[in-house]
């Protein structure tokens, strides 16, 4: 991705299939969201790089760019350092993925044609970090989308750290090392299932002693055997792991196929008055090969 700076900003070149504003609409979906605040078009967030924090707020530039500017003084000094910032932006705005393909196809679906020109230029909006995600995954499990958000809160407002900006805290995520030394007691006062905290914690042991890695599923480079390797965890089904590997990982292949939400969006699409089988769906799908993954993120957002 092409970026460069100008008057101490970033600006970010992106593609014709991406529209920022589409993005922040989805970014605005929870006013209960902890993790980054969004005003005047624009959205804020706390970026923690290795030794350093940088805050950072992001809008459009113009229809083939967007800026990035850093808050405060935590722009970092070197450019490698920015650079690095620069890549988490286009990892969460899955701003590497050319999707003409994806609407190629979307355009003769009769399950998406009509959402991808409702939600032109929305990408998968990821989380980075594989921690998060998996937790965010784990918290998720068997509630609804509202409730979820306020455990993350909980969560994230008990065991983060923030930086505050002109009277505002930016949140962010604990680390797996900050989750691993707590017992379920410690997670008491968050008010989810024990074993959710048990899941938890076991995830962030996992990571914090080496034994899953983000780099290890990628190395995969299977849809397949990397949803296998996450299985094998205590506390994550086929649900959690192919949501981990369509918002963290990029497997345009993931499918949350028995995902409650993506039932709800097929019937509302379709104006059926039941939701379609799991057998359905593999027949509504069989076009989506290789996109899976969009075509269950685009269908969402009909919902949400």
């Amino acid at each position: 991705m092409l970026w460069e700076e100008k008057d101490e900003q970033i600006i970010l070149n992106t593609s014709s299939e991406f529209s920022f504003n589409q993005n922040l609409q989805y970014l605005s979906r929870s006013t209960n969201e902890c993790l980054f605040h969004i005003q005047e078009n624009k959205v804020r967030k706390a970026i923690p790089m290795d030794e350093y924090t940088a805050l950072v707020e992001i809008c459009e530039q113009d229809e083939q760019s967007i800026c990035i500017k850093f808050l405060g003084n935590t722009r970092p000094i070197s450019k490698q350092a920015r650079g690095k910032i620069v890549q988490y932006i286009i990892e969460w705005f899955d701003l590497k993925t050319e999707i003409k393909d994806f609407y190629e196809l979307a355009k003769k679906d009769t399950i998406l044609h009509q959402a991808v020109l409702n939600f032109n230029g929305l990408r998968i909006m990821g989380i980075p970090d594989l921690f998060e995600a998996m937790a965010w995954g784990i918290l998720g499990q068997q509630i609804n989308l509202t409730y979820a958000y306020t455990l993350k809160r909980r969560l994230v407002e008990t065991f983060g750290r923030s930086i505050e900006f002109e009277g505002e805290k930016y949140w962010m995520f604990p680390t797996p090392s900050e989750i691993a030394k707590l017992s379920v007691v410690d997670l008491v006062g968050l008010k989810m299932t024990v074993k959710k905290c048990e899941y938890l914690i076991d995830v962030a042991n996992q990571i914090e002693i080496g034994l899953l890695t983000k780099e290890m599923l990628l190395e995969t480079n299977d849809v397949k055997k990397a949803e296998k390797m996450l299985t094998k965890i205590r506390g994550i089904g086929p649900w959690t792991a192919n949501y981990v590997l369509m918002r963290c990982l990029r497997f345009p292949s993931a499918f949350p196929i028995d995902d409650v939400g993506l039932h709800n969006a097929i019937k509302h699409v379709t104006g059926s008055d039941k939701k379609p089988s799991k057998d359905e769906i593999q027949k509504l799908s069989l076009h989506w090969t290789g996109w899976e993954a969009y075509a269950t993120f685009y269908l969402w957002r009909f919902l949400y």
